[in-house]
């Protein structure tokens, strides 16, 4: 390490743009090693495409075809991040290789540290700390999965979209940054950068909140938090990042018993839940207490566009029961379901097949799988002045085997996502998908192509009328909030 260098800290955005990749700890599945998490990520950097991945493990000559290291000084090219997936014992001195490397990330897998709350332990991490800090590079967790940054080709997981888009998501939970990116990834949902950082010795959430609020590639921000040390500093970084932009809060440890897991996952001392509810409340924060109401929130937040101008909704589809548990979970959760005038019912009426149909909110009658039915539909209620977002359902009702193989064919989903994307745009109104997954194989092979169709089409799909009710209730508080706050004079 030079000697300039020494005692600054690595900005953030050098250990998201590393120029080589060194997987310390790596064992070989082909000679009977199993496969660590050190194998996976070399495997997952292989698929991703990234061009300078050096395992280290003096047992092996290479891993997955690419030549193995004994140590990192043996590597003949800069190392910028380091995977860790060795022994708590065995650190300190991987830390000095890493100092004489010229590292200037260190990503801790590695376990056993603070969380486990031992002393001696927590004594360990310090010590981790100050070598760090003497000799300028940052550490990632420990207790971590470290980074997942799409526009770089930095991967941790396999099967994950890499195509990169404007969410940031930083998590103390290993398994939610490999989560949320693939189970949110078939709604259309990319990421800028994901970061798992565990027992945030070094970069924790208030400097990571920092950074994404001034980050270009992020739009959105997303956390999930079980505790934070610094409870002032946190305050004001969650404040500055929701002045700027969205940031969505998942607070883990809410109940006894979570909260004893998140002390022995992250040595993480939780705050009153009271507080930070107040504080998300106080920042404008969206907060949400699943990883499911995170992806329906991110779905709102990226694709409910024009965000709504106020909580009034229509529900319009076909099937009397579907309408009346639609209206229902839209109130429950704060919004409201307006009766439609006189004048909407009767132009409705002149177009839509009147017997066993209903008009008034919900508008609900068979035809309206027919793409010149929906059109009608949405432009008409859309009109409505206190109507700020409209909700389509589709395989709520059982019509044959979730659509007897109609609703996945080009004839039927072409024409019908053209026409919701021009009366979106006609009435300057969200449309809102609400696509429940069938439980039969067949009814789910035509719920995929659906889906896949919707969201190609950037439209905002959701499975359920109470997650869309959940998150819709969520964004147009938080928007309306936000635009208050805008409006008044500074």
């Amino acid at each position: 390490m030079d000697e300039n260098s020494a005692g600054k800290q690595v900005p953030l955005e050098e250990v998201f743009n590393p120029r080589g990749v060194a997987v310390v700890g790596v064992s070989s599945p082909t000679t009977g090693g199993g496969f660590s998490f050190g194998g996976l990520v070399v495997l997952s950097l292989i698929k991703a495409g990234y061009p300078a991945i050096y395992p280290i493990n003096p047992k092996y000559p290479e891993i997955l075809g690419i030549p193995c290291y004994p140590n990192l000084l043996a590597v003949p090219d800069p190392i910028d991040h380091v995977v860790v997936n060795i022994p708590a014992e065995s650190c300190l001195a991987l830390l000095d290789e890493c100092a004489a490397k010229g590292v200037r990330s260190v990503h801790f897998f590695t376990a056993g540290f603070g969380e486990s709350g031992e002393d001696d332990r927590a004594a360990l991490e310090q010590a981790m700390l100050d070598k760090a800090r003497a000799n300028g590079f940052r550490i990632i967790g420990p207790n971590c999965i470290g980074l997942f940054v799409p526009g770089r080709r930095v991967a941790n997981s396999i099967d994950i979209p890499l195509d990169p888009g404007p969410v940031a998501f930083l998590t103390q939970s290993g398994g939610h940054a490999q989560i949320l990116p693939k189970s949110s990834g078939p709604r259309g949902i990319r990421f800028s950068k994901v970061v798992s950082y565990g027992n945030a010795l070094d970069v924790n959430e208030c400097e990571l909140l920092e950074y994404f609020a001034g980050d270009d590639e992020t739009e959105i921000i997303a956390a999930y938090v079980e505790g934070v040390r610094d409870g002032e500093g946190f305050a004001r970084a969650l404040a500055a990042a929701a002045r700027r932009k969205p940031v969505i809060v998942y607070k883990g440890g809410k109940t006894e018993a979570g909260l004893r897991a998140a002390l022995g996952h992250t040595a993480s001392m939780t705050s009153s839940v009271a507080v930070f509810e107040a504080l998300c409340r106080q920042t404008n924060a969206l907060q949400v207490d699943h990883l499911d109401e995170m992806i329906d929130t991110l779905t709102a937040l990226r694709f409910a566009h024009p965000l709504p101008a106020g909580i009034g909704a229509a529900m319009i589809g076909a099937g009397g029961g579907p309408a009346v548990l639609g209206c229902d979970e839209l109130e429950r959760a704060g919004l409201n379901v307006p009766r439609l005038s006189p004048e909407v019912q009767d132009e409705l009426k002149r177009h839509l097949p009147v017997a066993g149909s209903i008009f008034t909110n919900p508008v609900d009658t068979l035809n309206l799988i027919d793409p010149r039915a929906i059109d009608v539909a949405l432009r008409t209620v859309g009109s409505s002045p206190d109507i700020h977002m409209l909700v389509y359902h589709l395989g709520f009702h059982p019509i044959g085997s979730w659509g007897m193989g109609r609703f996945s064919t080009p004839a039927f989903l072409e024409p019908v996502t053209a026409v919701i994307r021009a009366a979106r745009d006609a009435v300057g109104k969200p449309v809102l998908i609400a696509l429940r997954p069938p439980e039969d194989l067949e009814g789910m092979k035509e719920f995929l192509a659906a889906q896949e169709a919707f969201v190609a089409a950037g439209l905002p799909v959701f499975h359920s009328l109470r997650g869309l009710a959940g998150a819709m209730s969520r964004v147009a508080g938080w928007k309306r909030r936000k635009d208050r706050t805008t409006s008044l004079p500074s």
